[in-house]
């Protein structure tokens, strides 16, 4: 359970930087990881081997770290999804509190700034599964506090997208 994070945000040493043909085919992937090559080509402008080939070099390089399925929370009957804030005492990423990751209702631990030391997104069959998770939370040493967020409702949820705006709009005067 010591597992040293600090490294996560650093870029990983590549070959060569993503080009546009690279950010095409990951965005074809990341809606559908089964795409055959044959169509990855055509959607993109390549053929099927030439897919295969920036397929592969991605796959080397760590753009593509894995590949994995999106299940449907509601059909597994995880249909409360709540974002839970944990206050600690001193550093926030104690192997305790990390240890939190056995309960596959945790899907995610992220370290954060602000006025909260760790966040986790956890999804849960019930108010009473989520009330015995944060119970639980509350049982590790450190913790002092916690703050829930249910979610009523979700309107955006996707994995990582290749694309990044180049440019951000610029703020009218009066609607800041």
């Amino acid at each position: 359970m010591d597992q040293n994070t600090d490294d996560v945000r650093r870029k990983r040493p590549s070959d060569r930087d993503l080009d546009a043909m690279d950010r095409k085919l990951l965005g074809v992937l990341v809606e559908d990881a089964t795409t055959s090559y044959a169509e990855l080509g055509e959607r993109v402008g390549l053929s099927p081997p030439a897919a295969h080939e920036r397929v592969k070099r991605l796959r080397r390089s760590g753009a593509i770290r894995r590949v994995a399925a999106l299940v449907d929370p509601d059909i597994l009957g995880k249909t409360l999804l709540a974002f839970v804030h944990v206050d600690t005492t001193g550093w926030g990423k104690s192997p305790a509190l990390l240890a939190v990751e056995e309960y596959p209702e945790v899907e995610e631990i992220h370290s954060v700034a602000g006025d909260t030391c760790m966040l986790l997104k956890v999804r849960t069959e019930s108010t009473h599964a989520l009330e015995g998770l944060l119970a639980r939370l509350y049982d590790t040493p450190g913790v002092k506090a916690t703050r829930s967020y249910v979610v009523l409702s979700t309107y955006l949820e996707r994995p990582v997208q290749p694309g990044t705006t180049s440019e951000w709009p610029t703020l009218v005067k009066g609607h800041e």
